[in-house]
């Protein structure tokens, strides 16, 4: 394990450590939660970011199977996931990121949607995929990508993850004026910043020392 890893951990260290049932429940509620809201994203036509973001975009404009896109672009992240936070976080991220892949597809097939407003789905969609998150950062895992990246340049460098996330998704929201509505639009600005509203609230060391 890396000295960055270990600096990641010095942050989550705490008197009571989480178990491997916690563990595993922490990681099916966090995907769950996150899979669930890029499902209201779906069918309200928005666009979410992070690496979910870049997915879907290729999606759209290619037809391949977002779990499949998504599994795809996380394979380079896994590398700096080792060299840096340890095989620990980096096989508790390739675990969670399959199960969003997998859950992903499996939504659509339990719940159905009829119309939603682009505006309530960005929020309460986005505050759902943020509360997944914080599930997953607390038992030291992400979904990959640019999560990887973020949580990196949080511990190395003190760049808070939620920032450098909100710049991510905002770079990707201009990229795709052209594939979404106005409304669809400023609804997927609402759920990228409801979504790091809650990232950059909750995942913060210098306040909560326990993951």
């Amino acid at each position: 394990m890396t000295s960055a890893s270990h600096t990641l951990l010095d942050h989550s260290r705490s008197d009571v450590s989480h178990t491997l049932l916690e563990d595993i429940l922490a990681i099916l509620v966090g995907t769950l939660l996150v899979a669930f809201g890029v499902a209201m994203f779906k069918q309200a036509g928005l666009l979410t970011g992070s690496t979910a973001g870049i997915a879907f975009l290729i999606h759209y404009q290619s037809g391949v199977p977002f779990g499949v896109v998504f599994s795809l672009i996380n394979v380079p992240f896994y590398w700096l996931a080792v060299k840096r936070m340890g095989w620990a976080f980096t096989i508790k991220t390739f675990i969670a990121v399959s199960l969003l892949s997998l859950f992903s597809g499996l939504h659509a097939q339990f719940a159905h949607f009829g119309p939603l407003d682009p505006f309530y789905s960005g929020v309460v969609g986005g505050l759902m995929m943020g509360m997944g998150f914080i599930a997953l950062f607390r038992h030291k895992a992400s979904l990959g990508g640019i999560n990887i990246l973020a949580l990196y340049l949080q511990d190395r460098h003190g760049i808070r993850a939620g920032k450098l996330q909100l710049g991510v998704d905002l770079l990707i929201l201009l990229a795709s004026l052209f594939m979404v509505s106005v409304p669809a639009l400023f609804g997927s600005i609402l759920g990228a910043l409801a979504l790091n509203m809650v990232i950059g609230f909750n995942h913060r060391p210098d306040r909560y020392i326990a993951m």
